[in-house]
């Protein structure tokens, strides 16, 4: 077997050579399709010149950019408790879990008040159906039983009436006893008001219920309804959850655990903003105004910048350094695995706080991040018949303050020197470029506060 070796494809000054396997290129060279010439000896001077946008390097009157130190902080933090007693009998989340607003993190026991909520549920049907019979009123067929019953009283009582009359005349001719006269008026009177009652009970079940009947009814069935809220409010809270989106940081509590009414439950922390709490010297403060820009870089982010803005400065100084907590504002990325600054981590932000000076400033797009430290694209002209041709220069720079949509650098960069804004993407040392555009100012921004300067715009690789 033919062992492998990796030859290298050319020897241009790019920053990563490619290889390919002396295997292939043999069987490449014997096939007739990879050919060893002219145009492969050249490597990347053969290329056309890239297209580019550039800006010119200002010298500025500025106040010039101090870095202060600080740390990640999450933008809220809740320590997030049980409204009420009981044992838990699940624990639904883990340390490092991402939980979404109202997403449960754990529940407690619930058996008793189920029980009673079911209850109070049957209760309250009873009611309903109770103010629903008050609501229709009578029905025909009791309606009917009344009239039947009002007539047959009045039967009775035409009977009495009739046989007191008769009684009456025996009297009169001294057939019949004054007892028997007595008691036969007191049949026909008695027999009278039973008709008068069945005639006042036809009128009630004619009209139906009282109004006040029903709104008894109606309001017992509202108290039903609100003792079953209040139930149900019970249970819910008897379930633990999330107050925002964020990421659980610490468990309180496990399965089977009694908690108390209060106690902590699990920790939830929101880093989709998060804020960077630096300490700046009482000399500086005067400079730093609220929404004022600031660039952030982190140690365990090495090549990634935020534009960030002053969110709050706290009016208290720590007696010992004399200086004054300030937090500067940042929209947080995600990494996939979760976002990409965490809390607790190392920063360092640059505000334009110091003596005010002249800066060298260009524009936030001539950047490029990525390597070991930030870097941009100078233009060197090439030919003084075409003022737009030029070669690809690297050059190393360290950053300051933002001002706008541009950023103080320092460096081995001379004002009115050539950057490239557009196009530094795909450059490399030396690359022939051709100026399509030149701007007075910075490229149109493409990026959101937040987003690291030029994020988009990496050192080919």
């Amino acid at each position: 077997m033919m062992p492998l070796v990796t030859i290298p494809l050319h020897s241009g000054p790019i920053r990563r050579r490619r290889f390919i396997p002396a295997r292939l290129m043999v069987f490449a060279v014997m096939s007739g399709s990879f050919c060893v010439g002219r145009g492969f000896a050249q490597g990347p001077r053969a290329m056309p010149p890239a297209p580019v946008v550039v800006a010119t390097a200002e010298q500025r009157e500025l106040n010039i950019g101090e870095t202060f130190v600080g740390t990640v902080e999450p933008l809220r933090t809740s320590i997030v408790g049980s409204p009420v007693e009981g044992r838990v009998v699940e624990f639904l989340v883990n340390e490092g879990d991402e939980v979404r607003d109202g997403q449960p993190l754990a529940r407690l026991r619930t058996t008793s008040l189920d029980i009673q909520l079911a209850a109070a549920k049957a209760e309250l049907d009873l009611r309903k159906q109770q103010l629903a019979e008050l609501e229709n009123g009578s029905r025909p067929e009791e309606i009917d039983q009344a009239r039947a019953r009002m007539e047959a009283a009045k039967a009775l009582m035409d009977f009495a009436e009739s046989r007191l009359k008769r009684t009456q005349s025996l009297h009169q001719r001294n057939v019949a006893s004054e007892d028997e006269l007595q008691d036969q008026a007191s049949v026909a009177e008695a027999a009278a008001k039973t008709y008068a009652d069945r005639k006042l009970a036809l009128e009630l079940a004619v009209k139906g219920p009282r109004k006040e009947q029903v709104e008894q009814a109606r309001a017992q069935v509202a108290v039903q309804e609100e003792m079953i809220r209040r139930l149900e409010d019970d249970i819910a809270e008897h379930t633990i959850a999330a107050p925002f989106d964020g990421y659980v940081t610490a468990e309180h509590t496990e399965v089977g655990q009694w908690i108390a009414k209060g106690s902590p439950v699990a920790e939830v922390v929101e880093t989709k903003s998060v804020d960077v709490a630096v300490m700046v010297l009482e000399n500086y403060l005067p400079h730093v105004q609220l929404g004022a820009e600031a660039r952030v870089e982190v140690n365990a982010l090495p090549g990634v910048a935020w534009d960030g803005r002053v969110a709050a400065i706290v009016p208290q100084a720590d007696l010992r350094s004399r200086s004054f907590p300030v937090k500067i504002r940042l929209e947080n990325r995600d990494a996939g695995s979760g976002t990409m600054l965490k809390a607790g981590m190392f920063a360092r932000a640059t505000l334009a706080v110091g003596d005010r000076g002249s800066a060298l400033v260009v524009p936030k797009d001539a950047l490029i991040l990525g390597g070991a430290s930030p870097m941009l694209y100078a233009v060197t002209p090439k030919d003084e018949k075409n003022p737009n041709a030029g070669k690809a220069r690297p050059v190393s720079v360290e950053v300051g303050a933002a001002v706008g949509a541009w950023i103080e650098v320092r460096g081995p960069l001379q004002p009115g020197t050539l950057v490239v804004v557009e196009g530094n993407e795909g450059l490399f040392p030396n690359r022939d470029v051709q100026v399509v555009r030149r701007v007075d100012g910075p490229s149109p921004p493409s990026k959101q506060v937040g987003a690291a300067p030029a994020q988009a715009k990496k050192s080919r690789p």
